[in-house]
């Protein structure tokens, strides 16, 4: 059955193609909610889910949003046929997953092809990751969807070769050691086409702090003009339509609160597929606040990257590394930019981010030939000490549009800052990296960008009353005075004397 209708365009954006319908109309089609319907008009077509409603729309008006109206360029008052659509046959291959079973590569095809054409609604991708999270998937159904993901979308051909890159699977909060890595070892000569992340839960990614220096939105060809050019860029992963499964997947695990083991491998290596990787080292921080709590389950994350990369005909070795507490002394867009660069200029600024950053970077190295087995690190620091590095980041900013004669002096952070002082005296024993990264989007990290924290203590240190512990920056008065409210309240820095406990607590002795 098929049933003429008129456009009425509703003003807001819903990131999906979804249209509504009268009740009447969708009962006299005989159709019902979340059921898919054909739309036709000037010649063309598209497949969309269907809502009801009994007043939004009027009977003979389709209510369409304005992100799937300018895909179209549909306009208030068009008409267009609207006919049932049959229900796609991934539907019966997610249902296979959820009764436990294996799927093959032809069956992740069709799931991730429905989902990238938005044939798949919410709820039915829900199910999808909600499978994999109870059934979980073997290595061979992970590099099947991690294939399928990334042949979904843009793949870079770049010329200069072998192709090398990194990744961190997350959970520490100041972790801007990409802003090292990338311009030591493109300044050795390696190819690094360094995709990164916007922040989801986090204070801020890496493409957010890069942004501080230079753009980071580009399509696929944009990126290999660039590396071709200058070996290595630092950009978002997001605007180069690289694996777009991958980013719907990550949108629908966000609320709800679940990170599948499988799926995240698939997603990672899915990314490294796409720009042509051959070799990747995965930097895995392990602490009680990461994802990786103890060092079993280091090892099973790095048996699996690198069965997975075999597959996937990519090299991969994996270091387990300190998650514990924040990686340098900033946290924020900004200032971890300011600490980044201030870092390649050669100021001392953290231990632990010097050392991370060239123990990584020198395991590229290694793995090139560039440097020898143990050697690795050393040529890090050599490149990083004799300025190489900032020359290069210097090329990567110009190439990427950014003021390659920016120095860290020149990075603006928040206009309001808050010191916070030490209420007694003890040893710092711990740092919490979710309340630090609490407190950051408080103040408004990542978003405002000169939003987050400078800490003046390690952890270890024995710090007085009345010491600074550290500052929070802002732009908004208002949301520096919510940051520290909520650090009176969670107490981010731990702080207590060299006597943990006495046992028993209490004795009296007789006399």
């Amino acid at each position: 059955m098929e049933k003429e209708l008129k456009v009425r365009i509703f003003d807001i954006e819903v990131g999906r193609c979804e249209v509504t319908l009268n009740e009447e109309d969708a009962r006299e089609l005989g159709i019902h909610p979340k059921d898919r319907v054909t739309i036709f008009f000037d010649s063309r077509s598209a497949t969309v889910v269907l809502n009801t409603a009994k007043t939004v729309v009027s009977g003979g008006e389709i209510g369409i949003c304005t992100d799937l109206a300018e895909e179209y360029d549909l306009k208030s008052g068009d008409k267009v046929q609207i006919t049932p659509a049959e229900r796609p046959k991934s539907i019966e291959y997610i249902r296979k997953k959820m009764d436990g079973l294996a799927l093959n590569e032809s069956e992740f095809e069709a799931i991730v092809n429905d989902v990238v054409n938005n044939n798949l609604s919410e709820v039915e991708i829900t199910a999808f990751i909600s499978a994999i999270y109870i059934n979980q998937m073997t290595v061979e159904e992970t590099a099947y969807l991690a294939k399928k993901t990334a042949e979904c979308g843009e793949t870079l051909d770049l010329k200069r070769k072998p192709v090398f890159d990194k990744h961190s699977l997350g959970g520490v909060p100041g972790n801007k050691i990409t802003l090292l890595v990338v311009p030591i070892v493109a300044a050795a000569g390696l190819t690094i086409p360094k995709t990164s992340s916007r922040a989801i839960t986090s204070a801020c990614g890496t493409a957010d702090i890069m942004e501080v220096l230079a753009p980071v939105t580009f399509d696929a060809r944009e990126i290999e003009a660039m590396v071709n050019k200058t070996n290595a860029v630092i950009v978002w992963g997001g605007g180069a339509n690289l694996a777009p499964a991958d980013d719907i997947f990550i949108r629908i695990e966000h609320p709800l609160a679940i990170d599948p083991h499988y799926l995240a491998l698939a997603s990672v290596m899915a990314k490294k597929y796409a720009v042509g990787a051959e070799f990747v080292v995965i930097d895995l921080p392990m602490g009680p606040e990461t994802k990786v709590k103890d060092m079993k389950e280091a090892k099973k994350y790095a048996r699996d990257f690198i069965e997975l990369g075999e597959k996937l005909g990519i090299d991969v070795e994996c270091a387990v590394t300190y998650g514990d507490k924040p990686i340098g002394r900033a946290v924020g867009p900004a200032l971890e930019a300011r600490e980044a660069l201030a870092t390649l200029e050669g100021e001392h600024t953290s231990t632990s981010l010097v050392e991370k950053a060239t123990e990584l970077a020198g395991i590229l190295l290694e793995a090139d030939g560039a440097a020898r087995k143990g050697k690795g690190k050393e040529m890090a620091l050599e490149i990083l000490k004799s300025g190489a590095a900032l020359k290069k980041m210097k090329e990567i900013i110009e190439v990427q549009g950014g003021d390659p004669n920016v120095t860290s002096k020149d990075i603006k952070v928040g206009n309001y800052q808050e010191k916070i002082f030490s209420d007694d005296e003890g040893y710092v024993t711990n740092i919490s990296n979710r309340a630090v990264v609490r407190v950051a989007r408080r103040a408004g990290a990542p978003k405002d960008q000169g939003a987050g924290i400078l800490f003046n203590i390690r952890k270890g240190e024995k710090v007085e009353k009345g010491a600074l512990l550290y500052e929070i920056y802002s732009n908004s008065e208002y949301k520096l005075e919510q940051a520290v409210k909520l650090t009176k309240q969670l107490k981010p820095v731990r702080l207590e004397g060299m006597l943990l406990e006495r046992i028993p607590d209490y004795t009296v002795i007789e006399k």
